[in-house]
């Protein structure tokens, strides 16, 4: 199994990303709380990683910290939550808010992060409220990346693979400071959609 890798980032295209090891290419899928903090390309990064085999595919996962790691994991233990909606999770709260609001038993809040519904959302708060304080949000991060050559494409596509439809999208990048890279516009945009 592969658990962890450090090498030179060459790919970077939400949610996909590439990183080269010793001459090998590593192609991972990775949650937007990833995204927004790795390096500039060329640079070296250290991601923690979760191989997944099913029948007829298989996956390599990248996170910068463990705690993502341990939550993506421990959130598909979940009836009905696979590694899309596991993703979906990080992408759209950071693990310290995903534990507040599982704690808390804030189920609406849950609902607003794409691919989770009520029924979903309860399962989670019974299923994980127990082990809410354990998912901590620790580990260093490294240095934002640099800004793409359009961000607001880049930032619309990531959300539609997110689940959101073009009409959101638009209506959460309303208000988005301007020059902001596509990690900016994301964040806001998925920030705005908690407070929807």
């Amino acid at each position: 199994m592969i658990g962890r890798l450090r090498g030179n980032l060459v790919y970077k295209q939400p949610p996909w990303l590439m990183l080269d090891v010793n001459g090998v290419g590593y192609e991972l899928e990775a949650p937007m709380s990833t995204i927004y903090d790795l390096p500039e390309l060329g640079r070296e990064v250290t991601l923690f990683t979760h191989y997944a085999q099913k029948e007829d595919s298989v996956s390599l996962y990248g996170f910068l910290t463990e705690a993502e790691r341990r939550l993506f994991r421990d959130v598909q233990k979940v009836t009905g939550i696979g590694a899309k909606i596991a993703l979906a999770i990080l992408s759209g709260v950071s693990v310290a808010e995903f534990a507040r609001l599982v704690a808390g038993s804030d189920v609406t809040a849950l609902t607003r992060i794409p691919g989770i519904g009520k029924k979903t959302a309860e399962r989670i708060v019974v299923e994980l409220r127990d082990r809410a304080a354990d998912f901590g949000s620790g580990g260093a991060v490294p240095a934002r990346g640099a800004v793409p050559a359009d961000p607001q494409a880049e930032a619309s596509v990531a959300l539609q693979q997110l689940g959101y439809k073009p009409q959101e999208i638009t209506r959460l990048l309303k208000g988005a400071p301007d020059g902001a890279s596509a990690e900016e516009l994301i964040r806001h945009a998925l920030k705005a959609a908690l407070k929807a």
